[in-house]
């Protein structure tokens, strides 16, 4: 099959919904929306930490969570595998092979990205922010809404960064996934394994929609950082 009657084919695969083609989008977009608000609410609390405070094991915190950004998704698929596959320590809770798996993984490559890029965020603030707050009459809840709502736009940044990451990584998907039709199997799994199978229209076609998806990221990025820009324009 030469390239251009593979894009046809593509886009005929999503003119018309190919079931196929939307159980792996529905799936990738299952887990990789689960990690990475679960990554969000467990991280912001502690990237806000980070940020702000200064105590005995933040720098080794910090680099742990810089190093976690870069650490190979099958490295994590790996361990979490280890853990989960027959003889493991987790194989008794049966996920293996299961959403819940991949999610788990997603979860831990997403965290130290919200935390890595949150925690430079609010560090960035003024000072004497929370004093201010606490001056005001703010609680402890308040004071830390109040830091978010300050480094918002870092926020969604690392978020989106997050859910970008998690939604094309393959190693983790592949090897705690398993990869199994109408279950488990996510975008980028389905990509290589339909490359591998000869079935190219149909990985031309998923991976249109990753590009779509990788597009409309940072389209959005750009559209919440504008308004900052706007508000403290560059002075030339």
């Amino acid at each position: 099959m030469n390239i251009i009657e593979a894009v046809r084919q593509a886009g005929q695969l999503i003119r018309t919904l190919d079931p196929n083609l939307l159980e792996c989008v529905r799936t990738t977009l299952i887990c990789s929306l689960t990690a990475t608000v679960a990554a969000v609410l467990a991280g912001v609390p502690l990237a806000v930490l980070l940020g702000r405070k200064i105590f005995p094991g933040r720098d080794a915190l910090v680099l742990a969570a810089h190093t976690g950004m870069a650490v190979p998704t099958v490295v994590i698929g790996l361990v979490l595998y280890g853990l989960l596959s027959r003889n493991g320590p987790l194989e008794s809770l049966e996920l293996l092979y299961t959403r819940k798996a991949i999610i788990i993984g997603e979860f831990a490559l997403a965290l130290p990205i919200i935390v890595a890029l949150f925690s430079s965020a609010t560090a960035g603030l003024a000072p004497k922010l929370e004093m201010t707050a606490r001056t005001l009459g703010a609680g402890r809840l308040r004071t830390f809404w109040t830091v978010v709502s300050e480094a918002k736009v870092g926020l969604i940044a690392a978020t989106m960064s997050a859910f970008g990451r998690v939604c094309s990584e393959l190693g983790i998907a592949m090897m705690v996934g398993g990869n199994i039709k109408y279950h488990t199997r996510t975008m980028t799994t389905a990509i290589a394994m339909e490359t591998a199978g000869g079935q190219f229209a149909l990985a031309l076609a998923l991976g249109l929609i990753l590009l779509l998806i990788a597009l409309g990221i940072n389209v959005a990025a750009q559209v919440f950082r504008l308004p900052t820009q706007r508000r403290h324009p560059d002075v030339l």
